[in-house]
């Protein structure tokens, strides 16, 4: 008996964008169970490739937009465009990812988000009324400053120097506003994850690390943004998903009027996924790795959840596996794991045929699913 699959699988990051990622599990599932009948959709949580995905749902158009990336360097940016809906998507890692960046060759210290600024100057240009921000993937931990003034905010000590530095926001004494703001109906930025701007779960010393800040550079990173939110908006440095993007949260909140909404909950809204599992047997979804974390507002988790509460089978293709994610996973919820399940011949393999065959090997599997479906 053929099955109706939903596949909605999230990218394997440094792999496959979650477009590709797409193409394998349907290629693998198809060369085991050539009669099921699929549905296809990539999936973002608000980091790197929520462009695309979000642009492909909307019917956008993709534009491009000179600026600058984290480093100051030229870039040409993406981003996509909906002219009869006046709607724009922006994705902060077209701007200012750590990916962009050469490896190792620059500090955090360094590095701001002031690139974004030309992007949402561009999408003013073209009319547009409403923005979607994907702030993950950043390589920032600038709580937004590179941002502010790039739209016009200026930054001040108590001599009354100019701040052009996020590394001098100790010295914060003063904060001026731009005379014109950009003249949006609603900025809705979608975050990957719900930290709060400062503290032991903070932008800086929960991704601080892995941007590069040393020990002992995270006690002056976490002044400099405790600062700047003192200054700014105290209030809304507690807000969840302030700190993610090194604090892009945050800018966007204080210095942009914009609302924060968690990125798995713009997806499934923009793209009907609830209906989508309604429809459907068996949802197949994935990562790079399936661990702990994964159920911690990701992705796979949301899938996991509204899959559970359909009542259907769950199926999650990844590269590695933790086993203690099964602690949070609902019961209808199965996971395989590239690294354990396929053999050795496949370790040198490309990620697309690595994902292809596990995808095959769960196919395989999926006899018990279709034969629940009898009546």
């Amino acid at each position: 008996m053929s099955l109706r699959v939903l596949v909605v699988p999230d990218k394997f990051k440094g792999t496959l964008t979650a477009r590709e990622a797409v193409a394998a599990i349907v290629e693998g599932w198809q060369s085991e169970r050539a009669g099921d009948v699929f549905e296809t959709l990539p999936m973002s949580d608000g980091g790197d490739g929520f462009g695309d995905v979000v642009g492909a749902l909307l019917g956008a158009e993709q534009r491009t937009c000179a600026t600058v990336d984290a480093a100051g360097r030229p870039r040409n940016a993406e981003w996509w465009h909906q002219p009869s809906e006046r709607v724009a998507v922006i994705e902060a890692a077209q701007v200012n990812g750590l990916t962009l960046l050469p490896r190792a060759a620059y500090h955090p210290f360094e590095l701001d988000s002031f690139g974004l600024g030309e992007v949402l100057a561009e999408a003013q240009r073209a009319g547009v009324a409403h923005v979607y921000v994907g702030l993950g993937g950043s390589a920032t931990n600038d709580g937004g400053f590179g941002l502010a003034r790039s739209l016009g905010w200026r930054f001040f000590d108590e001599r009354d120097r100019e701040l052009r530095s996020w590394t001098e926001l100790e010295g914060l004494a003063r904060v001026s506003a731009p005379e014109s703001f950009l003249p949006f109906e609603r900025i809705t930025v979608a975050v990957d994850v719900e930290n709060p701007l400062l503290g032991a779960n903070g932008a800086t010393r929960v991704y601080g690390p892995q941007k590069r800040l040393a020990p002992d550079e995270l006690p002056r990173a976490e002044a400099c943004l405790a600062r700047l939110a003192r200054i700014v908006a105290p209030e809304l440095a507690l807000a969840a998903g302030a700190g993610a993007a090194g604090g892009l949260g945050f800018g966007f909140l204080a210095f942009c009027g914009a609302t924060l909404e968690p990125g798995v909950a713009a997806f499934a809204r923009l793209s009907g996924l609830e209906r989508r599992i309604a429809s459907a047997d068996i949802i197949l979804t994935g990562e790079g790795r399936l661990d702990r974390t994964s159920f911690m507002g990701k992705g796979v988790a949301a899938v996991a959840a509204w899959t559970a509460r359909a009542g259907k089978p769950c199926w999650c293709l990844a590269g590695s596996v933790d086993p203690a994610h099964a602690a949070d996973a609902p019961s209808s919820f199965r996971s395989f794991s590239s690294a354990s399940e396929l053999g050795v011949e496949w370790e040198r393999a490309s990620p697309h045929e690595r994902l292809r065959a596990l995808a095959a090997l769960a196919a395989s599997r999926a006899g018990v699913v279709a034969a629940a479906q009898l009546p």
